[in-house]
């Protein structure tokens, strides 16, 4: 880990250096055990503050959309693949970035760590190889890493980068028998009423802070549906009506978008399973269309181009 995050200043340092780009996004340490924060260097000096960790969990392509200047971007798999959505969707012009690619092994899921501890605060926190020590006052104990990985990469099937300009160490083997769809299965086993009931109980914990929405890369609209007045969509309720409206236009929203990232799910508060919807949405896509989100510069998410040939009469 730790050549490959020597590694990665090396090219970060290379890029800035020869200017074929203005700003490095990567991982800074954080100030909690455990936590990186996304890093901005335009400065070869500030190189060393760049850091590779199994704590890097943020998807770094948030913080493109919108630039103007030249970026390279430090990016696992599901990083580089709302890179390529973005680029797709038109954010920002394919020249603008240069894709520094990293393989990932998986990334750490605090919330399980908390769990585990109860209300025991971790002080200090190594990962080494396959462990996670964690120190706190009156305890120390080593947890296996793979029982404490995002569910999101425990069946990620995109480790290493399906898109790079620069790729930084050696490629991971790609998990190929897990199946990523799961969660997914046991859903469809149940009837429309169970899964309406499932969904509404899941929802009704959803306190509307919206920080599914305002982590999530994809959602880089202006204006977001649920801030408009003018006309006003639906209330802004704790009402499990508004509520569902909600999650359930945005999952429309990032159907055939969404790479899996788990970074919504991360960022809720009352840890509602807003992955299995997303799931589920992908499993379609894939189905019905043979469409993969970011895998491709090429193709446009199913529901984002229009025909005149489409046979949908109404459309016209």
């Amino acid at each position: 880990m730790e050549n490959l995050e020597n590694s990665i200043r090396e090219v970060a340092e290379k890029l800035l250096s020869e200017k074929k780009v203005d700003l490095i996004i990567g991982y800074e340490r954080g100030t909690l055990p455990l936590r990186t924060t996304p890093c901005f260097v335009d400065k070869v000096e500030d190189i060393q503050k760049l850091v590779w960790n199994a704590s890097c969990d943020a998807n770094l392509s948030k913080y493109v959309v919108g630039r103007k200047e030249k970026v390279g971007v430090v990016a696992k798999g599901c990083d580089a693949r709302l890179i390529a959505v973005c680029i797709i969707e038109k954010q920002f012009p394919r020249e603008n970035v240069v894709i520094i690619g990293v393989p990932c092994l998986g990334v750490i899921d605090r919330k399980k760590i908390e769990m585990e501890l109860g209300d025991r605060e971790v002080l200090e926190a190594i990962v080494e190889d396959e462990q996670i020590k964690v120190k706190g006052e009156g305890f120390e104990l080593v947890l296996p890493k793979k029982d404490f990985l995002c569910d999101s990469c425990l069946t990620c099937k995109h480790r290493n980068p399906p898109i790079y300009d620069v790729f930084v160490g050696e490629k991971v083997p790609e998990i190929t028998e897990a199946n990523e769809f799961a969660d997914v299965s046991s859903l469809e086993s149940k009837s429309a009423e169970e899964r309406w009931e499932h969904f509404k109980e899941e929802l009704s914990k959803c306190i509307r802070c919206y920080a599914c929405r305002n982590v999530c890369p994809l959602c880089y609209c202006k204006m977001c549906f649920v801030d408009q007045t003018m006309p006003a969509w639906f209330g802004k309720t704790n009402d499990l009506a508004d509520t569902m409206i909600y999650h359930i236009v945005r999952a429309f929203h990032v159907a055939g978008r969404c790479v899996d990232c788990g970074a919504c799910s991360r960022a809720c508060p009352m840890d509602i399973n807003l992955r299995e919807l997303m799931k589920k949405t992908e499993k379609i896509m894939k189905e019905r269309y043979g469409y993969e989100a970011g895998v491709s510069l090429e193709k446009v998410p199913p529901l984002g181009e229009f025909k005149m040939e489409d046979p949908q009469e109404f459309i016209k």
